[in-house]
């Protein structure tokens, strides 16, 4: 694609078959700290969890035999809707990366081992919508007067989590993908260990293997 003068190239993450993710034009790569990470315009980030050089592919996953097959059931994809005083919140299961920002931060509303799990008049709606916005999967969304929340326009950016997922975020365009339809194509985290059934997305199977990453 061109652009005219003043215009930056878009960026965008492609899918390598039995392979990593091929990230271009991206500016912003960071850890888990904020640190910047160097980077690229074109970069290789592992997604079979193998790599010695994390974040980066240095070939692993063909001595592995790494597949990127997704096998999730997709009769598990569904949005959810619990209607409060001031906000409905939307929950999709299928898309959660089990990272714990609604738990952690709001556990009056996000209650676990509790049916039903979310109670949307457990606290007032901003509370609710500022911890919804944290969510980095994209699996919680919310209706507010009227109108479904939608991530804005913004600068596009990578995170490399602790021992988990790739957060992305801003206007970063996934190439290839066969997306949920409540998913938000503006927020949303890829698997990094290999284990996510839901490939290319995180489905938390990183707790279950225990992945790790020190430098990050």
């Amino acid at each position: 694609m061109s652009t005219t003068k003043g215009e930056t190239e878009p960026v965008t993450i492609r899918l390598a078959p039995k392979g990593p993710l091929i990230v271009k034009n991206l500016e912003r790569l960071q850890n888990s700290r904020g640190e910047a990470i160097a980077s690229k315009p074109t970069i290789a980030l592992c997604r079979c969890g193998g790599s010695a050089n994390k974040p980066f592919c240095d070939g692993t996953h063909a001595k592995i035999d790494f597949s990127g097959e997704n096998t999730a059931d997709k009769g598990a994809d569904r949005q959810d809707a619990y209607a409060g005083g001031e906000v409905t919140i939307q929950d999709n299961r299928f898309l959660c990366a089990h990272i714990g920002e609604c738990t952690d931060n709001l556990a009056a509303v996000f209650r676990l081992g509790t049916e039903p799990w979310i109670d949307p008049d457990g606290a007032d709606g901003q509370a609710i919508m500022e911890t919804i916005r944290k969510c980095p999967s994209g699996a919680l969304g919310y209706v507010f007067q009227g109108a479904a929340y939608q991530e804005p326009q913004g600068e596009p950016w990578i995170t490399v989590s602790k021992d988990g997922p790739y957060f992305v975020r801003g206007d970063v365009a996934l190439d290839g993908v066969a997306w949920s339809a409540s998913a938000d194509k503006r927020r949303y985290a890829l698997c990094r260990c290999g284990a996510s059934a839901n490939k290319p997305f995180c489905d938390g199977s990183h707790g279950r293997v225990e992945f790790q990453d020190d430098g990050n």
